[in-house]
């Protein structure tokens, strides 16, 4: 089955009740204000990202670095948003390595399960045995160590981080003017559950400039009931 990206992640903003600290793989779609066309333009099907969409992919690369349980995954920038993998580990646990060329082309995949890392080798919830929360029902470690930040906080510090720098190249280096803000206030996320389904989403991200065409944020998409 194809990934559906209408039905797995633009129906719905956050799942009620869910903990968005916990250790997981998480698919999230960040869409620009207005859908404005900022970082670059799609041709042939193949994406081709001027020097913001270079900015973002900079700050994207950097989460790593930043939060040291976050691992990142397949990304794509596309005119008007992107589309990404984040992984969280609880804090400690080793971060399996990225497969070799992933992500890159579609031709150049590796989604062989063996090569896959959903789940993390530590995955025990509060109430499990030798596992903690502190004041806040944050989830701590047997040793006592917070699993880091929420997946809505790593966000955040992405959007922060690009807006801040944009407006800066706004004023420095003429790039487009936004309206009130760079990025959508909200954002999409899709838990994701098994290999299987990151298999799909991988796939989905790498081959969204070929769906540019057809893509509902494309402002001038063909519909495909025409």
């Amino acid at each position: 089955m194809s990934y559906d990206s209408q039905r797995h992640h633009r129906r719905s903003i956050r799942l009620k009740g869910y903990d968005y600290r916990q250790p997981g793989a998480y698919f999230i779609t960040i869409c620009t204000q207005d859908r404005a066309c900022l970082f670059g333009t799609v041709v042939e099907g193949e994406m081709h990202i001027n020097d913001a969409g270079r900015m973002v992919q900079r700050w994207w690369d950097e989460l790593n670095r930043k939060f040291h349980n976050v691992q990142t995954d397949a990304f794509v920038i596309m005119p008007n948003h992107i589309h990404g993998i984040i992984i969280i580990h609880p804090v400690g646990a080793d971060l399996c390595v990225r497969p070799e060329n992933s992500c890159v082309h579609p031709e150049n995949l590796c989604i062989r399960p063996e090569n896959l890392c959903v789940r993390p080798k530590w995955n025990a919830r509060p109430g499990d045995a030798g596992v903690r929360t502190d004041a806040r029902g944050a989830h701590t470690g047997a040793g006592g160590a917070h699993t880091g930040a929420p997946l809505p906080e790593i966000v955040r510090w992405l959007k922060t981080m690009t807006t801040n720098e944009y407006i800066r190249r706004v004023k420095n280096d003429g790039w487009t003017l936004f309206r009130k803000r760079l990025w959508q206030r909200n954002y999409y996320d899709h838990i994701i559950r098994n290999d299987e389904s990151l298999n799909r989403i991988r796939r989905y991200i790498v081959e969204n400039p070929l769906r540019w065409h057809l893509d509902r944020e494309n402002p001038d998409r063909i519909n495909a009931e025409n």
